[in-house]
């Protein structure tokens, strides 16, 4: 495992209670830097922050109980994590839902809406609540975890697929308005990694997207936390505004 340094960094996970969360968390904290868990699910999150700081007692490890489509809730954590560790470094908008499978014209209106809310709303909200103090500070790492469906188009996925790629774009714009003031944006596209989100998904979708990766896995949460880390650091300095795949070989382009 390469070293990344992150020491006297203080990382902003969303949906950190779990899956590739609490895989960037976890090295994150092994990297030096301070952690803060954001999740919706307020007793995973307990028990994670628990676990994580019994493992890394010599790190902070704090978290909050966040609504991704509530200004309010996003706003109160953020004022929460300054108050805790002073300074907002880097920002990993993890969290999403994939708001189970179906055709375009069967997926109901509020199930569309609320996925494109969490996963696409959700991180421009967070964006617009930390980026302000990043440019006080003069400096910042933000990574959007979007998905190699919003490149391709996942079919009975229209709604988490336009979310991604929405999220997509959203980079791009951020890091254009963002470059030359210290503050770097970019986008990982990962392939499916095995994790909880599986559960809501037809086991027909689930080997589909297996079926689409070369290498013929999923991915792990691990390796997504690797990438993403590396674009959380100094080390990556003149990358904005950029996606980067995680898709065992099936992105195209």
């Amino acid at each position: 495992m390469n070293r990344i340094d992150l020491a006297g960094r203080t990382v902003v996970v969303t949906g950190g209670a779990r899956g590739i969360g609490l895989a960037v968390a976890e090295r994150a904290l092994e990297s030096g830097a301070d952690v803060v868990l954001w999740d919706v699910d307020g007793e995973r999150l307990q028990r994670t922050t628990a676990e994580l700081s019994a493992k890394h007692e010599d790190r902070k490890v704090s978290d909050a109980v966040v609504e991704l489509t509530d200004e309010a809730s996003i706003e109160a954590a953020v004022q929460k994590a300054l108050a805790a560790h002073g300074h907002i470094d880097v920002l990993v908008n993890n969290a999403g839902i994939t708001g189970g499978n179906g055709t375009t014209w069967e997926l109901a209106p509020d199930v569309w809406r609320r996925v494109v809310d969490v996963n696409l709303i959700g991180p421009y909200l967070t964006c617009r609540a930390v980026v302000p103090h990043m440019l006080k500070a003069g400096y910042g790492r933000i990574v959007n975890v979007s998905s190699i469906a919003g490149k391709e188009g996942n079919p009975n996925a229209s709604h988490y697929s336009a979310s991604k790629a929405g999220l997509i774009g959203l980079t791009k714009s951020l890091g254009k308005e963002l470059a030359g003031k210290g503050i770097l944006v970019n986008a990982v596209t990962p392939a499916a990694a095995k994790t909880e989100i599986f559960d809501s998904m037809s086991q027909q979708h689930i080997d589909y997207m297996l079926s689409k990766i070369p290498m013929n896995r999923f991915l792990q949460p691990q390796e997504a936390a690797s990438l993403i880390l590396w674009l959380s650091s100094e080390d990556c300095a003149f990358s904005t505004g950029s996606v980067f795949d995680l898709s065992g070989g099936r992105a195209t382009y």
